[in-house]
């Protein structure tokens, strides 16, 4: 990649608003990312629909849909296909390189003006880069990643990273560790208070040493 992206949109934003069309239940929709308020979204983009890692991101996505959709999450997939390309792919099977029915939108970004508008347009490819964002309730971007065009997400990070926000968002005065889990202890960002944490992380590595 040799084209220069726009500016880049930082963490504690908020989320680009737009309106495009979206296939959802096989059927064409307006959607907009506004709408979404109240809920968090797991905004994610990818370069092209009938290409090699892609069909993988997006069905591995669609089959874990349920746990998100048990946090309050909604997920909506954008490329720069058309709706009507992007339709032909879920009706294409996953053994023949589709990604079959799905259980979120795919939102069509011809214009490529969303791509722009989150930095994740690839300008030399025409294409979007593999552009991760979470976003909260109140539309405010809280993570970004964005890969380049060869290799594909993980989607027990994007569900780990999620489950974080959301503790943080509701424990503020706690912060999560590296690698925290669901049920992990946190820590209270206090000079003095932290020291509990880390007393007993020490101890346990020494118990495990």
């Amino acid at each position: 990649m040799t084209g220069q992206l726009g500016r880049c949109l930082r963490v504690g934003e908020p989320a680009p608003d737009f309106i495009a069309t979206a296939v959802v239940d096989q059927n064409f929709k307006i959607i907009k990312l506004s709408e979404y308020r109240g809920r968090y979204v797991v905004l994610f983009f990818y370069p092209l629909n009938f290409t090699f890692v892609c069909p993988t991101e997006i069905a591995a996505f669609s089959d874990r849909y349920e746990e998100f959709k048990a946090l309050n999450t909604e997920l909506l997939a954008i490329s720069v296909d058309s709706e009507f390309a992007h339709l032909a792919w879920i009706q294409t099977d996953r053994k023949e390189g589709g990604v079959g029915d799905l259980n979120y939108p795919l939102v069509s970004d011809l214009k490529k003006e969303i791509s722009a508008a989150y930095n994740v347009l690839d300008p030399d490819a025409g294409v979007a880069l593999r552009g991760l964002f979470i976003i909260d309730r109140e539309g405010i971007v809280q993570h970004i990643t964005i890969n380049n065009l060869s290799f594909g997400r993980n989607v027990d990070e994007a569900l780990r990273v999620l489950q974080a926000i959301q503790h943080v968002q509701t424990n503020p005065n706690e912060v999560c560790p590296v690698d925290w889990q669901p049920g992990d202890k946190t820590m209270i960002p206090d000079p003095v208070k932290s020291k509990e944490f880390f007393a007993e992380v020490g101890e346990v590595a020494a118990e495990s040493a």
